[in-house]
């Protein structure tokens, strides 16, 4: 039977389903499923849940959850550390020869991750030393596909634009010169110029919920980290 593990050593993130692998060796130490979900396991043991593989991908909300909870047993930073350490080791990233065919199935699962991280929570790359990881990282794979480089030059872009409007005002989230054109067309225009930004309702969510934010408030991830204290 497994120890139980105290509170500085398990995160609960809920019935979240864990990945369709087999556990690595010394993986399922400390781990206590209920009903084949992770109901408690030690920090390393869901960190490893949330690595992509060439044949496994995180559920989104998994990543949500883990993303945001995660903060209160570990940096962010030092997340996204040992999350690409993980992956270097497990994809062998560090050998002279890559297996290409493995590395283009893991590629993309690896930029999808990266994506929805800096999307979600863009406080999380403020430093340096975090997109010094991410070019780290994805600067291995790039030679087995050089689309990976261009999708991570557009994924900073995107990063930085975000960063740069939760500095500002929410109607900077529209660009420069679409607040006052949007204040002077019909709403029939508007409805379907935003139909066209935020095509699903999880998107269009994520838009409003920053615009509600004003400047200067904490983000969620920033309220979670308060509860430390």
């Amino acid at each position: 039977m497994p120890q139980t593990l105290s509170a500085s050593d398990m995160v609960t993130p809920g019935s979240l389903g864990p990945p369709h692998t087999e556990p690595t060796d010394g993986e399922q130490a400390g781990q206590l499923l209920l009903g084949g979900a992770p109901s408690s396991a030690s920090l390393d043991t869901l960190i490893q849940h949330l690595v992509p593989t060439a044949d496994y991908y995180p559920e989104k909300a998994y990543i949500f959850t883990f993303l945001l909870s995660s903060r209160l047993f570990i940096e962010p930073q030092e997340l996204l550390a040992r999350v690409c350490h993980m992956c270097i080791e497990q994809q062998q990233l560090d050998k002279p020869v890559l297996d290409k065919a493995r590395v283009r199935k893991f590629g993309p699962k690896l930029l999808q991750l990266l994506a929805e991280w800096t999307e979600t929570f863009p406080r999380d790359f403020q430093e340096e030393s975090t997109i010094g990881h991410l070019k780290d990282v994805v600067g291995r794979i790039a030679p087995c596909d050089e689309a990976y480089r261009k999708r991570m030059h557009q994924l900073l872009q995107a990063l930085h634009q975000k960063l740069a409007a939760l500095g500002q005002g929410p109607e900077s989230l529209l660009g420069t010169d679409k607040p006052i054109s949007y204040r002077t067309k019909p709403p029939a225009s508007i409805h379907r110029e935003l139909l066209g930004i935020c095509s699903d309702p999880y998107m269009l969510a994520q838009q409003l919920t920053h615009m509600e934010l004003p400047p200067g408030l904490p983000g969620r991830e920033q309220v979670i980290a308060m509860t430390q204290f």
